[in-house]
């Protein structure tokens, strides 16, 4: 064990010592993993209850996404947009028809696929909208996060992310999250599209007010402004629906995904719209090397039939619903230090009293008991496990969770009235 715990320290160390210090990680050496559950390089057992931020939905090392990969990694694997292939168009017309939309641009991360997005609304505002080029303005939401390329953080209204890294680039405009009298306000003549998440992950998995996209849809109709749908995090059944904006009845104009749609082997983006939209893109206008590449379309294909032949975004639904009841139940036991617990499908924030624990402090809690969870602004912790997790992991990861919180509940002797609880 001692060996162990050197390796642990050493891999820790060699991080420390040549890698950036971008990244602040809980002190968990991961050796390997199979569907929901991890191993360190000492041997321990955890439940992944974060899934790399939706990237991991499948659950880790998803059989056949890998031999899918293997399949293509023994013909060809990259050869840029320069030439055709064999697996990008059944890829694209899988995704057509999981969207419903009649196009996609294909990326890398869900970064660029915001920037893909980004060019688009411009382009479509200058050439459909005729607004003067320089002059396009695009709405977002206080609170968002879209990425970290300079532009993105450029228009993030947390101070950390901006901090250092400007001047940055214009054409953006903020509004509250789910105020439509706040988006209405923020708006002008140049106003071309308004990019907003339907749940602020990073925010710490706020749901907006019933209606909001209702109300958006109507007046970017009446407004001949583009909607786009960052779905990112929450796409691809993370919700308990294919797609977050089915919840509310509506459809974008325009959709982003990643994460989930690289199966948890491979970084795989894409920008998805109709003709109407995504046909202001022109050849040389916009692309990227690894776009759309033949093993990344294999590997996303291969990842869209397992979702739904295996039913995972139904499996989303009675399992999320069933991990909100349960942390629930453990909230009711340890007021006020869980303030709050609020989500929709698989994808769950449960909000810290601050006086009372971190959630930082608690997540590293977990992780010693072997629960994988990640903190957000140090008030939330963020549960978004595989989709393909059981009901007895669930009760597992939960049973833990709940010794966690009645023992920081007893370290700090407080007691307070019952918070509101937000349905989902």
């Amino acid at each position: 064990m001692d060996t162990e715990k050197n390796a642990t320290e050493a891999y820790i160390g060699k991080e420390a010592r040549y890698g950036a210090r971008n990244y602040a990680p809980v002190h968990v050496v991961v050796d390997h993993a199979r569907d929901c559950l991890v191993w360190d390089v000492e041997g321990r057992e955890y439940i992944d209850m974060m899934s790399a931020y939706s990237a991991v939905s499948h659950g880790h090392l998803h059989p056949r996404i890998v031999a899918a990969a293997h399949r293509q990694l023994e013909k060809v694997a990259v050869t840029s947009r320069a030439y055709f292939g064999t697996t990008l168009g059944p890829f694209l017309e899988k995704l057509a028809q999981v969207t419903g939309f009649e196009r996609a641009l294909p990326m890398n991360t869900g970064a660029e696929a915001v920037e893909t997005a980004i060019k688009c609304a411009r382009r479509w505002g200058n050439r459909v909208k005729g607004i003067p080029d320089g002059m396009q303005q695009i709405l977002v939401a206080r609170g968002n996060f879209h990425g970290r390329t300079t532009t993105i953080v450029g228009f993030s209204s947390e101070a950390g992310y901006r901090d250092g890294f400007g001047p940055f680039c214009g054409g953006f405009q903020h509004f509250d999250f789910g105020d439509m009298e706040s988006l209405k306000a923020a708006a002008t003549e140049h106003t071309c599209a308004v990019l907003v998440e339907p749940i602020q992950g990073e925010a710490g998995v706020l749901l907006p007010p019933p209606g909001f996209f209702q109300e958006l849809r109507a007046w970017c109709t009446d407004r001949q402004v583009l909607w786009i749908d960052d779905e990112v995090q929450s796409g691809l059944g993370r919700t308990g629906k294919w797609f977050a904006f089915e919840h509310e009845g509506v459809r974008p104009d325009a959709l982003v995904l990643g994460k989930a749609l690289g199966g948890g082997l491979l970084p795989v983006s894409a920008f998805c719209a109709d003709e109407g939209v995504i046909g202001v893109f022109s050849p040389n206008s916009h692309g990227s090397t690894f776009g759309g590449n033949a093993l990344a379309a294999a590997v996303a294909l291969e990842g869209l039939k397992v979702l739904e032949e295996e039913q995972l975004v139904e499996r989303s639904a009675e399992r999320g619903a069933y991990l909100l009841g349960r942390l629930r139940e453990v909230q009711d036991e340890v007021r006020p230090l869980i303030r709050e617990v609020r989500g929709r499908g698989l994808w769950i924030g449960m909000d810290i009293e601050p006086a009372c624990a971190t959630a930082r402090d608690l997540v590293e809690r977990l992780a010693a008991r072997g629960v994988l969870s990640k903190e957000t602004h140090e008030t939330v912790i963020r549960f978004a496990p595989p989709l393909t997790i059981s009901y007895a992991l669930v009760d597992r990861a939960v049973e833990i969770v709940r010794e966690v919180m009645q023992e920081k509940h007893r370290e700090s002797g407080l007691q307070g009235k019952p918070a509101a609880v937000v349905d989902a």
